[in-house]
C-alpha cells in the first residue's frame, strides 16, 4: 500500500512540475523590476506599485496596476492600468499604455531600447521625435505621485 502512495506522489510532482515548466504565462524571475534587469532593462521602467505581469514565450509582456500611476523621470510620465509591450533583450517595442509629457503634449512610448549598454543612454521614440535619456534616471522603480488623479492631470486626453 505504501508504494502505490509513494508512485502516486511521485507521479503528482512530476506532473505538476511539468505544468510549471512548459506554461507560456509563467515567470520565473521574482518581479517584474527582475525580468526587466534580466533582459539587460533598468528595473526603474516600470513603477513600485505593479500589481502582477504575465510575460508569453514569444516575449509578450502585459503589466497591471491598480490604476493609472504617474511618475516623473526627467519629465511626467503616465502608466495606464495595463501597459503592454513586445519584450526582447535590450528593449521593449511597441509599447501601448505609456504616455510622456513633452513641452505640455501627452505623447505615446512607441519603443524604450538600450542600444549601448556602456553608453549609460536609453532611447525612448515617442513617435515625433526619438529622445536619449541617461540610464541612472531609471535605476530604481519610482513611486506613483498620485494615482487618482492621473488621467485628471492629462487634461483634454481624460476626456477622450
Amino acid at each position: 500500500m505504501a508504494i502505490i502512495n509513494t508512485k502516486t506522489i511521485i507521479v503528482s510532482l512530476c506532473t505538476l512540475s511539468l505544468v510549471f515548466i512548459f506554461s507560456p504565462q509563467l515567470s520565473f524571475s521574482s518581479s517584474i523590476h527582475d525580468l526587466l534587469i534580466s533582459k539587460g532593462l533598468p528595473a526603474g521602467l516600470l513603477p513600485k506599485e505593479v500589481k502582477s505581469y504575465t510575460v508569453s514565450e514569444d516575449g509578450y509582456l502585459e503589466v497591471f496596476l491598480d490604476g493609472p500611476c504617474l511618475t516623473r523621470y526627467e519629465n511626467r510620465v503616465l502608466f495606464e492600468s495595463v501597459v503592454r509591450a513586445n519584450l526582447t533583450y535590450l528593449s521593449l517595442s511597441g509599447v501601448v499604455g505609456l504616455s510622456q509629457e513633452e513641452l505640455f503634449l501627452w505623447l505615446p512610448v512607441k519603443d524604450i531600447t538600450v542600444d549601448d549598454p556602456r553608453s549609460g543612454l536609453i532611447l525612448f521614440d515617442i513617435g515625433v521625435a526619438h529622445k536619449q535619456l541617461s540610464l541612472s534616471l531609471f535605476e530604481d522603480p519610482p513611486n506613483c505621485e498620485s494615482k487618482n488623479h492621473a488621467r485628471e492631470e492629462r487634461g483634454f486626453e481624460a476626456v477622450r
